[in-house]
């Protein structure tokens, strides 16, 4: 079975390569969408932007494969009198970064290119030797001689910021560029689509195939998309942390590496018996996979899923990516496509009505 196809990779890099910070999703979605539609019988928005496609939209029982699509950004907060701008976070993102980073400030009037500026090494000396980064000292500079000029730029308070790192191809082995973080979900879950359409396979339930809004501002979308299908189960993907980078620490991180596989994560909001059949399918399929734990919250839409209505049996699946919340997080080619194998080759295992409660 072929899996990404170029025309598929060609998606991937337009859809990556597209601005969409939490908030502002929206044209993100709709080349999202404008993918997945030809693979779906129908599809719904709602108020603030999450889309799901749907197969076999009057099917009674309804399974959910989701990711998130917004990735972090930054707000303008403050102008000062002479033009330079302080910022804060819209999601996580991370200061330490930003210093000497190109920045886009989406205005009405379009793209403003900036930078965020920082002194020079020879100007950091003694009680500024180990000067850093902080939320309230970053600044983006547009080249702008006053508070006036920016404004003129169509700049104001409120105006969101992205990075213009775009994804790219690294030992032919690994993707990396910037939103990753989950975008790459978003791919995976619109290739399964494609998959069912192209080998025809016909479904006893109804899919969602769903790409929520908000997850980096506390899994806003899902909580609300969950509301509206009410599934009777739910599978999410999205990405974790490969801890065999220099700095990572697995006794506290657990034991994670890109190439190795899918990560599949224990916890309480993940429902065991539809793990385990995840597990099961993985192994029948010889599927690479990898074990976590969460010891609350796996912090991913999973948890908005499994917490809704009456509950709903829940598993996340995550792909493993080095240095997330950067401009270069990275993800292995190989995990990418094992990710989309397995959600899958489980959807063609899930039955209409099927039953995962404990005791019955």
């Amino acid at each position: 079975m072929q899996l990404i196809t170029k025309k598929s990779e060609e998606f991937l890099f337009k859809y990556l390569n597209n601005a969409s910070p939490t908030g502002f999703e929206y044209p993100g979605q709709q080349i999202w969408l404008d993918y997945v539609r030809p693979y779906v019988d129908d599809y719904h928005v709602d108020n603030y932007g999450s889309v799901y496609g749907v197969i076999n939209p009057d099917a009674k029982y309804k399974v959910v494969i989701e990711a998130h699509a917004d990735e972090i950004a930054w707000f303008v907060n403050y102008i000062s009198d002479d033009g330079f701008i302080q910022v804060i976070r819209n999601g996580g993102s991370d200061q330490i970064i930003a210093a000497s980073k190109r920045v886009n400030i989406h205005t009405k009037k379009g793209i403003v290119k900036g930078v965020f500026g920082w002194p020079a090494i020879h100007t950091r000396r003694g009680d500024r030797a180990n000067l850093t980064p902080k939320i309230d000292n970053i600044f983006i500079d547009v080249g702008a001689k006053n508070k006036e000029e920016v404004l003129e730029m169509g700049i104001h308070v409120g105006c969101v910021i992205t990075y213009p790192d775009e994804l790219d191809i690294l030992n032919d082995r690994y993707y990396y560029g910037r939103a990753l973080d989950n975008r790459m979900g978003g791919f995976c879950i619109a290739e399964v689509a494609r998959l069912l359409h192209k080998n025809k396979k016909k479904l006893d339930f109804g899919l969602y195939v769903v790409n929520a809004v908000q997850e980096e501002v506390g899994l806003r979308g899902a909580g609300m998309i969950a509301n509206t299908i009410q599934p009777d189960v739910a599978i999410v993907t999205d990405v974790t942390h490969d801890t065999n980078t220099p700095l990572m620490v697995k006794k506290t991180m657990g034991d994670v590496k890109a190439g190795n596989g899918p990560s599949l994560t224990y916890g309480p909001a993940v429902q065991n018996n539809l793990l385990n059949m995840i597990i099961d399918v993985a192994e029948k399929n010889n599927i690479d996979f990898q074990r976590e734990a969460a010891s609350r919250s796996t912090g991913t839409d999973t948890d908005a899923f499994a917490y809704s209505g009456k509950g709903v049996p829940s598993a996340l699946i995550s792909l493993p990516l080095r240095y997330m919340h950067t401009t270069v997080e990275m993800a292995a080619k190989s995990d990418v496509e094992n990710v989309i194998r397995l959600i899958y080759e489980t959807v063609l295992e899930l039955r209409d009505g099927q039953d995962f409660r404990y005791i019955k």
